[in-house]
């Protein structure tokens, strides 16, 4: 693949893969010493595609860190997919009420994503399964229609994420009976982490990943320039609202125009407000977050663009988030930032 353009899209759902920085003339190995290669790996997890952009370093080859890569991935999947029935959350969600064990990574994301649910008032809720479902973003079958008023009534009973509760001593999670765990917002993130994780366990220290238009960077390009990725605009525009360097942190965004399905009243976007159980519908074309885990930019953006603009800000102000906003306003689109993502911008 060329190594001319110096950024990435992040944008939900993205399959375009990052692109290495052009290197620069005189860039070489120094007489006797030992230097990392550059490479291009991709493959394909959840749904989506990843890439991953590195510097191998000596003693490294490129099939191993694409192993590493793959392999960290496929075990997010086979214990927190709710597409895999063969799953531990899919095992969880046919449960019985009382406690069930989970692997301790399942039970990391879980943790997290129930204190976001409490800290955003539910505006985030990893119970919210059964909505998705009813919406059709979920496994199949999908529904031909939306749901109605009484059936969304029916299906919030199941939700709430109050509901569920943990025990780390025992390594189990509390099943209270119908409830239906979806981490669709936040283990894409996770496994973005884990895959950056693989690759520093095999020395790798140079690199930036990508699964689905989620991205976490690690030391910096060949040329040693800060790894540069750009926020992607909503509606199919080919420009950019701007670049970032990433140093040593991941970016997640959470759009309403990449997945959405077409029904009688129009088109709704995938994502769920888990308090009234309906599509967002508050102008959020997309929120974009930039945070050190990945896991934790991809639930916050989504946390963020169920709050809105004016409350999600207000969230991301008192607790230091790193969060751009693009609305649509009167037919244009329009950008708030947080005062933590405008020092990242102007960096």
């Amino acid at each position: 693949m060329p190594a001319t353009p110096s950024y990435a899209p992040a944008g939900p759902g993205s399959a375009a893969a990052p692109r290495l920085g052009a290197r620069p003339a005189g860039y070489g190995a120094l007489p006797g010493v030992a230097v990392a290669a550059p490479a291009a790996l991709a493959g394909a997890t959840m749904g989506t595609t990843w890439s991953a952009r590195l510097a191998l370093p000596p003693g490294v080859a490129a099939p191993a860190a694409r192993a590493a890569i793959q392999q960290a991935l496929d075990q997010v999947v086979a214990q927190m997919s709710t597409w895999d029935d063969r799953s531990d959350l899919s095992r969880y969600n046919r449960a019985a009420t009382g406690w069930q064990t989970l692997p301790d990574d399942c039970l990391f994301v879980l943790d997290h994503a129930l204190r976001l649910a409490a800290a955003t008032e539910g505006a985030y809720d990893p119970t919210v399964g059964p909505l998705v479902n009813a919406w059709g973003f979920g496994p199949p079958p999908h529904p031909s229609e939306p749901p109605s008023a009484a059936v969304l009534d029916a299906l919030r009973q199941r939700c709430g994420w109050r509901r569920v509760r943990l025990d780390a001593a025992g390594r189990r999670a509390w099943q209270p009976g119908g409830a239906y765990l979806d981490l669709s917002g936040i283990a894409k993130g996770h496994g973005v982490d884990r895959a950056a994780q693989a690759l520093e366990q095999l020395g790798v220290r140079d690199y930036l990943v990508e699964v689905g238009g989620e991205l976490r960077a690690g030391g910096a390009r060949p040329d040693r320039q800060p790894w540069r990725v750009a926020v992607e605009v909503p509606d199919g525009s080919a420009d950019h609202a701007l670049a970032l360097a990433l140093r040593g942190c991941a970016i997640a965004t959470s759009g309403d125009y990449r997945r959405y399905r077409e029904g009688a009243a129009g088109r709704y976007a995938h994502t769920l407000d888990p308090r009234n159980g309906r599509p967002v519908d508050n102008g959020v074309a997309s929120v974009t977050v930039v945070h050190r885990s990945c896991m934790q930019a991809d639930a916050l953006a989504t946390a963020l663009t169920v709050l809105g603009e004016r409350n999600g800000l207000a969230y991301a102000q008192r607790h230091e988030v790193a969060a751009l906003f693009i609305v649509r306003t009167a037919g244009r689109l329009q950008l708030a930032a947080s005062s933590a993502f405008a020092a990242l911008a102007g960096a």
